[in-house]
């Protein structure tokens, strides 16, 4: 078994090269290569923990495996992420487990490769002001990711954290780009050309009011039963595109709409995965917000992954165990 570490992982997949491993395996979902098995994701009942499991192959590829971890919130105390997460690769050919490589880095990447997949097909290709809900760890990943696709000059941001917007703002201003934290939410949506909400929230932060015509959102937070970032009506008017519908339904953005009537499966335009195979049609006008339900996908992980262990095992990288 081969076995990569967390700083290999960062020295083998670079931010564009996830952008390029989702957006193939966003098309092989779409064309019925690639399939997302049903996840599992639990409360603990222990240090506040939430735990998951996601699975999915790619028969193209071929790629076959799991990414398990979860959210533990208590960490940063510990001087330690509050996500973690290992992901298990096996032999397509035989079933045996192959590989296994630290996430956390991997899982960061992979979702800000997402967001920006969905940038690039959807949002206006002149959108120059990127508004960002929530800037902790992962807003690097989204504003790094971001930039790979769209010419953006300004940052708009909001946190509850000081310090978060604070550390965020360092990173943007490397970047040679103009800095605006906001101490409201309402200035980063109504400011937005692209607009990425990437909280743990379990209530409306963004309202429909907010956001102007032309806009691109990039719903990135909810992924488990509960969680919520914009309000349901702002949802209902938009045109969604989604990673996995099912999902959407059940554990992302569009559940609450859909709890409360506004929205349907046939609201749903298409995939992410059928626009960029061609399959299905993106915006359709200036005006039009569209809205990228981001719930993440175990195929995500698992492409990320399979590329980093081809990476390793070309370099003569990572260490092999008997197992």
């Amino acid at each position: 078994m081969l076995i990569i570490s967390e700083d290999l992982a960062r020295r083998l997949v670079s931010v564009e090269d996830a952008i390029g491993a989702v957006e193939q395996t966003f098309a092989a979902m779409a064309r019925s290569y690639a399939r997302n098995y049903p996840v599992v994701r639990e409360i603990v009942g222990y240090r506040d923990a939430v735990f998951g499991v996601k699975t999915g192959a790619d028969v193209n590829a071929p790629f076959l495996g799991l990414k398990a971890g979860g959210y533990w919130p208590h960490n940063l105390g510990r001087g330690l992420t509050n996500h973690q997460s290992a992901t298990l690769l096996f032999d397509p050919e035989t079933g045996r487990a192959a590989a296994l490589i630290s996430a956390n880095y991997l899982t960061g990447v992979r979702t800000g490769a997402a967001s920006a997949i969905a940038t690039k097909y959807l949002s206006r290709p002149d959108a120059q002001t990127l508004g960002i809900i929530g800037t902790g760890a992962q807003s690097t990943y989204q504003l790094r990711a971001t930039l790979a696709v769209r010419n953006i000059r300004r940052v708009f941001a909001w946190d509850t954290s000081l310090a978060n917007l604070t550390a965020f703002g360092e990173t943007v201003r490397e970047f040679g780009l103009d800095y605006l934290p906001q101490v409201g939410r309402e200035a980063v949506a109504a400011n937005a050309d692209v607009l990425i909400t990437v909280t743990p929230s379990q209530q409306a932060l963004v309202q429909k009011q907010w956001v102007r015509p032309g806009t691109h959102i990039s719903a990135m937070g909810a992924d488990t039963k509960g969680k919520q970032e914009l309000d349901p009506s702002l949802v209902a008017t938009t045109a969604i595109f989604v990673d996995e519908a099912a999902q959407s339904f059940t554990i992302g953005e569009c559940q609450h709409a859909y709890a409360a009537g506004l929205i349907g499966e046939k609201d749903v335009r298409a995939s992410l995965g059928s626009v960029i195979a061609g399959i299905a049609e993106g915006r359709r006008s200036a005006d039009e917000i569209t809205l990228f339900d981001g719930t993440g996908v175990s195929l995500q992980d698992l492409v990320v992954a399979n590329l980093a262990v081809k990476r390793a095992t070309e370099q003569g990288l990572g260490a092999s165990v008997d197992f």
